[in-house]
């Protein structure tokens, strides 16, 4: 329930960060000014003895988010992908929040099984392993199917975790509120909006069903992607609480060593799985957005393999040209391209400067070019990149929030492959591709097939369109114009012949 006693919530975040001395630590990733520390030290120390203790065997940052919760450890997970803007000790700490949360027990999993699917966990299952993986919102179980004998993975949400993610969402909206209230500059980030996304991206991870269907849905897209695998849906062994995936047996992606040892190429890796989201965003417009290294393997063969499947994003078909275009730009650095492509699709308020917003931009872009990763410090990138986004009114786009954020992630994780990765050459061809399918005359002719389509809809109701239409018309028309329904009549003529076209384009495009 939404209100002033969220108040207690936040005061008792800052109070956790200060006690388990996680507020320095996450101060120092951050390299935040002599201010910021001040203020927060201020403000977090009075009220230490409120926060969590949190588990003492584990480092300060992790202990702090593992203790507050399942939404805070999602942030957690964030930036763990991120060393080169947290450094690596911490992000090293915080990807214990990928998978090796403690988990719950054997006995509770196996009570939610029965409860979900109408029968004993034992009935369905030959064999049922303790906790093999464990994250915010569920852990995951290695099992054996009693009728086939075949490896699964059963998945199982945690006892509680829709309660507990209810009362964190409930506090950042009074923050997001908070925030708006006090910081006017903070409006334009739509902090309301972000949070609201965020809710509806939070519920449906908490309804495994959905997931499954997500699953499925990706494996239909990327069934002919070569070098990506996915586990196949066990849909009779699947519920709102427990879903049951085909076992996916490989080297955790995160594991430098490991791959190393196995003989796995990590440049090559760290490109695919860079080239296969892009792939999946524009291609398809529907993408994995939880690409960490704790829900990617990679099998014997090679392939990548993705796995949990909670949080899928969208975006349609206008804002994925907007987007390639963008990237386009970058690539090609037109600088005065990307900045007509932000003012064409509205991003940036029309009465600002085009070509001061590319002046901008360029100086995002250039210092990337010609530098390998491991001389980019993305914190500073992002830190400017931000100014500028202020300094000329853009708003927050809650549509591109999923895809803005797994990018920043997919592309963290593809250096943590490979540090001296330029994510522009990598992206090139993928972009590239992408333009030429859907900006160029087919992709017009398409379009132009698509619109027709609908318009011959109509067909079937010409005759008793046009009878309304004459029907209205039955007084005498104004003296000033011809008869409104001659253009009623002349739309809908043109319609019907826009209808024929349509059949004519899919042949014209093979």
């Amino acid at each position: 329930m939404r209100g002033p006693h969220n108040i207690w919530r936040l005061v008792r975040t800052g109070a956790t960060l200060e006690r388990t001395g996680a507020m320095a630590a996450v101060l120092d990733a951050f390299d935040a000014p002599a201010p910021l520390r001040v203020a927060a030290r201020v403000l977090g120390w009075p009220f230490k003895w409120l926060g969590y203790e949190g588990d003492p065997n584990v480092p300060p940052a992790t202990r702090a988010l593992t203790a507050l919760g399942p939404a805070y450890i999602k942030f957690g997970q964030v930036l763990s992908t991120r060393p080169d803007v947290v450094g690596e000790e911490m992000a090293a700490q915080l990807r214990i929040l990928q998978d090796k949360l403690p988990p719950f027990s054997i006995e509770l999993a196996k009570e939610t099984v029965e409860r979900e699917l109408d029968v004993p966990a034992d009935d369905l299952f030959s064999e049922f392993s303790e906790p093999v993986a464990a994250a915010s919102i569920a852990q995951v179980h290695k099992a054996r199917l009693r009728d086939t004998g075949e490896v699964v993975a059963v998945k199982v949400l945690r006892p509680g975790v829709e309660k507990a993610f209810r009362k964190d969402i409930d506090a950042f909206y009074l923050a997001a509120r908070m925030a708006e209230l006090l910081s006017p500059s903070s409006r334009r980030l739509r902090p309301m909006d972000v949070i609201t996304h965020f809710e509806g991206v939070v519920s449906g991870e908490l309804d495994l069903r959905l997931e499954s269907a997500s699953a499925s849905e990706f494996a239909a897209n990327t069934k002919d992607d070569a070098g990506f695998q996915l586990p196949e849906v066990k849909w009779m062994h699947s519920g709102r609480r427990v879903m049951t995936l085909g076992w996916a047996e490989g080297t955790a992606l995160g594991d430098n060593a490991a791959l190393d040892a196995a003989g796995h190429d990590r440049v090559a890796l760290s490109e695919r799985v860079l080239q296969l989201f892009l792939n999946h965003a524009l291609r398809d417009g529907f993408f994995h957005a939880d690409m960490h290294q704790g829900n990617l393997k990679v099998a014997p063969n090679g392939d990548i393999i993705a796995f949990d499947f909670g949080i899928m994003g969208h975006i349609d078909e206008y804002t994925r040209r907007v987007y390639a275009e963008i990237l386009f730009g970058f690539i090609r650095r037109d600088y005065k391209r990307v900045a007509e492509v932000h003012f064409e699709a509205g991003y940036v308020p029309s009465d600002r400067d085009v070509d001061e917003f590319a002046r901008a931009l360029r100086a995002v872009g250039e210092p990337i070019f010609g530098m390998d990763a491991t001389r980019i410090s993305m914190g500073r990138l992002l830190a400017y990149l931000f100014e500028v986004t202020e300094r000329f009114g853009m708003e927050t786009r809650t549509e591109l929030i999923l895809l803005q954020r797994t990018m920043v992630v997919v592309e963290g994780v593809a250096r943590s492959l490979n540090p001296r990765m330029n994510i522009w050459k990598v992206a090139q061809p993928v972009v590239e591709d992408y333009i030429k399918k859907s900006i160029g005359p087919r992709a017009v002719l398409r379009d132009l097939s698509k619109t027709a389509l609908v318009v011959s809809r109509f067909g079937p109701r010409l005759p008793q369109l046009v009878e309304a239409a004459l029907i209205r018309q039955a007084e005498p028309p104004p003296s000033d114009s011809r008869n409104p329904w001659i253009g009623r009549l002349s739309w809908m003529a043109g319609g019907l012949a826009i209808g024929v076209l349509a059949g004519l384009l899919p042949f014209l495009l093979n």
